[in-house]
């Protein structure tokens, strides 16, 4: 399964945004398992924003982070300790737009199982893992409906023991599905089951954050 990921991500051609935003990268830590599971982090309750939420180790590009690449890595090891030596790069996903205006490049990598991870208190309070499997047999709890310049994006929502994976994170899953993977699985086409439709504040300011 491991090796057609690598195979599917290296032909892939990802979109690149050409919007003039700040610069973000994260990376999805895929470990490789017996049964592979993709890790995820949860942001601490006290920091002023995305507290509480899941996300994938990552952040902000620093002045001296010669590409984005670069950036995932640094924040992934300033985050949960993760030595940039045991990353092995599988490839890279389209560009997504956060609700406040960055521009975040994902990366997807091949890390080994059972590496002394630890969760930096300032940023972090919760590092943990879900089987692959879980994402590719759609097992969602339901659907977000967000619109996008003029459109509705179809986002799924996982609860996965206690643990809320949607949003940023979860549109970043649905193209690692859908071009690592093969799955039937599209931000733009309705899927069956309960949607959810995006809050009306929360468009504003994504709508504030993009002008």
């Amino acid at each position: 399964m491991l090796e057609n990921l690598r195979e599917r991500l290296q032909a892939h051609r990802p979109r690149r945004a050409a919007l003039l935003l700040p610069e973000a990268a994260v990376l999805m830590p895929i470990v490789d398992r017996p049964e592979p599971t993709l890790l995820f982090t949860r942001r601490a309750a006290h920091l002023n924003t995305h507290s509480g939420q899941v996300a994938f180790p990552g952040g902000k590009r620093e002045a001296d982070d010669p590409d984005l690449l670069t950036t995932a890595l640094r924040e992934s090891h300033e985050e949960i300790a993760l030595p940039p030596y045991r990353v092995e790069l599988l490839g890279r996903l389209s560009d997504v737009i956060s609700l406040h205006g960055m521009r975040v490049t994902p990366y997807v990598g091949l890390i080994p199982p059972n590496l002394p991870l630890v969760a930096d208190p300032s940023e972090l309070d919760a590092i943990f893992e879900v089987p692959l499997r879980h994402f590719l047999e759609d097992c969602r709890h339901h659907t977000d409906v967000i619109p996008m310049d003029g459109r509705p994006l179809y986002v799924p929502n996982y609860q996965v023991d206690g643990q809320v994976i949607w949003g940023l994170s979860a549109m970043m899953l649905v193209e690692l599905l859908a071009e690592g993977f093969g799955c039937p699985v599209n931000l733009d086409r309705e899927p069956p089951g309960r949607l959810c439709y995006f809050p009306e504040r929360l468009l504003r300011i994504q709508q504030q954050a993009t002008r």
